[in-house]
Formats: C-alpha cells, sequence, structure tokens
C-alpha cells in the first residue's frame, strides 16, 4: 500500500518511535499521544481495518494482543492499569486504514464506556 503512511512508518520511509519489531508486528509511539503512554501495535501485513481481516489472519491478531500483554508488562502497567482499543471504520474513529491497537496508560481513564 503506497499512500499508507503506518505501511511506510514500517518500512522506514517516515520515521518512527519504535519499541518492538519482529517479523509480523511493530509498535510504535503515537505521535499525538492521548496518555503518557501511547503505543500503536499494527501488522506489517497491511489489512485496512478489522473489518477487512480474515481467517487467515487469526494468528496475527492474536499474536497484535499477546505483543500488548508483554509490553504492558515490561513497562509496569500491567499492575496500574491499561486500555487497548481498535476502532474499526471512521465512525468509530479510525483514522488510519491500517489496522492498529492503541495500547494507553499512563494516567487514570475517564468515562468508563462499557
Amino acid at each position: 500500500m503506497t499512500d499508507c503512511i503506518f505501511c511506510k512508518i514500517i518500512a522506514g520511509e517516515i520515521p518512527g518511535q519504535f519499541v518492538y519489531r519482529d517479523d509480523e508486528i511493530v509498535v510504535f509511539r503515537d505521535i499525538n499521544p492521548t496518555a503518557p503512554v501511547h503505543l500503536l501495535i499494527t501488522p506489517r501485513k497491511h489489512i485496512a481495518s478489522n473489518t477487512e481481516a480474515t481467517s487467515a489472519d487469526e494468528a496475527l491478531l492474536g499474536k497484535m494482543f499477546t505483543v500488548a500483554r508483554n509490553l504492558a508488562t515490561e513497562q509496569g502497567l500491567n499492575t496500574s492499569g491499561y486500555r487497548l482499543i481498535i476502532n474499526t471504520g471512521a465512525g468509530a474513529g479510525q483514522t488510519v486504514l491500517h489496522l492498529h491497537m492503541h495500547l494507553i496508560a499512563g494516567k487514570p481513564m475517564g468515562e468508563r464506556l462499557l
């Protein structure tokens, strides 16, 4: 996807502040954080949104959650708490059409969503 900003960050064409990388997942800091810790957990594979994911992507989606848990534990967030968010579609606030998970922590969260 040549016009996808996350694909460009993953490819190193645009700088990113990476905190984790492997063959399938890349994690970098959000450039407009909403909390002291705001990480974006992204698959290297371009998937526009959760709606576009297929059964072939199940292991990759599961790995995103595992990476999130491991990063939260490494940063000591597992005891204080953190939030994982996946926005799907414009109506839900998705602004970059590349599937990604927000890991947000470091301050008390506002209104309870559920």
